[in-house]
């Protein structure tokens, strides 16, 4: 149990039910008024929902142990991701759902963050950028760089994103992991 005066964001609160919501944002206001309250923004862990809730300030609410471990993908085994724990080298299996979008930049050895809680895989959290190699994309038509266009690109993972003209295939480019934008170039 914490106080809603002790909320920080990342906290994982069990709400309403049991259900895992995730503070994303949250303010103390005191009003002229009045008790002072806690506004805060939530985002459920397994569907990715935001709702915005009020608290009042000083109540008690049921805070959720989610165990975060940085792991890295193996391989894929049918539906299943196979991470490996980098200190006890225990493997764990997570179902594509749970993978969600993550699966977009996943390539073998890549290191990602899995949360669990009691057990289950709540979601796989990729760092914000990753480095993937364009498997294919087509020419740049000569001409049509000053206009700053973009050509879709495949990536190594199969996944398409939308990339500047001059970028060619077989190319190391950076990928904002939360919007699929290309960020730019990787020197070798």
């Amino acid at each position: 149990m914490a106080s809603t005066n002790d909320l920080k964001n990342g906290m994982v609160l069990k709400l309403e039910g049991g259900q895992l919501w995730s503070v994303v944002e949250f303010q103390h206001v005191k009003p002229g008024k009045g008790p002072a309250f806690v506004r805060t923004k939530l985002k459920n862990v397994l569907s990715g929902k935001v709702v915005d809730k009020t608290f009042n300030a000083g109540v008690k609410v049921e805070t959720a142990t989610v165990d975060k471990r940085d792991m890295q993908f193996s391989y894929m085994d049918g539906d299943y991701f196979v991470f490996m724990d980098m200190e006890t080298y225990d493997q764990l299996h997570i179902d594509r759902k749970v993978v969600g979008d993550a699966a977009n930049f996943l390539i073998e050895g890549f290191e990602a963050t899995v949360a669990q809680h009691e057990g289950e895989v709540l979601f796989v959290e990729l760092p914000a950028a990753v480095e993937l190699v364009v498997a294919e994309t087509e020419p740049g038509v000569q001409g049509d760089r000053s206009t700053g266009g973009t050509k879709p690109a495949k990536l190594e993972t199969g996944h398409q994103i939308q990339v500047p003209l001059f970028i060619t295939t077989g190319e190391k480019i950076k990928v904002d992991t939360r919007t699929n934008d290309y960020l730019g170039r990787v020197n070798s």
